[in-house]
């Protein structure tokens, strides 16, 4: 094991410095600005998921809509709780969480989605789950040490956005006329 390196008197000492920057110390190692610009994103990203998969509960129709449309409805609750999540983040860093309505869809990397067909809303969900997926795995990486708490709530929620996508592949599967559905 390592030696802890830091004298626990200096440590004291300097948590009694800048203490209005709360959690963010002088050990803190990312750029804070682009860590929360990254954090009001996602936030951004689970934003659009919840208004696209209530969209898509409300609006499924069609003999097999009653399993899809409770998928979409759990998704939409957990996309919600990512987004509570990352707002907690992001007030804790010392941001502000941007719910700007004007604004949320060009920040979004996820795309809001109105089809009407179901087939074609679960694909657009999976798509979005996809980008969530690649988006969540680049930022963790990129977060590194340099800000685990950060990078943990990321790789949670990156774990939960890999669940979703394999429900919607299995929905696919299932349904007729779709990716390797049976008629």
């Amino acid at each position: 094991m390592a030696e802890f390196l830091t004298d626990i008197k200096e440590i004291r000492a300097r948590a009694r410095q800048e203490i209005d920057k709360g959690p963010i110390t002088a050990a803190y190692g990312a750029d804070l600005p682009r860590v929360i610009q990254v954090c009001n994103e996602a936030l951004a990203t689970e934003l659009v998921c919840v208004l696209r998969y209530k969209r898509h509960y409300y609006t499924a129709s069609g003999i097999h809509a009653g399993v899809v449309a409770a998928e979409f409805l759990e998704h939409a609750a957990e996309e919600q709780e990512h987004a509570d999540r990352l707002a907690r983040r992001i007030v804790q860093l010392g941001g502000e969480p941007d719910f700007n309505p004007e604004t949320l869809t060009a920040r979004s990397h996820a795309e809001y989605d109105d089809s009407l067909d179901l087939i074609e809303m679960v694909r657009e969900d999976l798509v979005a789950e996809r980008i969530a997926i690649a988006s969540y795995t680049e930022i963790v990486n990129w977060l590194g040490d340099g800000d685990v708490t950060t990078r943990r709530i990321f790789e949670d929620l990156l774990a939960q956005e890999e669940e979703h996508a394999d429900d919607l592949k299995s929905l696919l599967e299932r349904l007729p006329g779709a990716l390797g559905g049976r008629d």
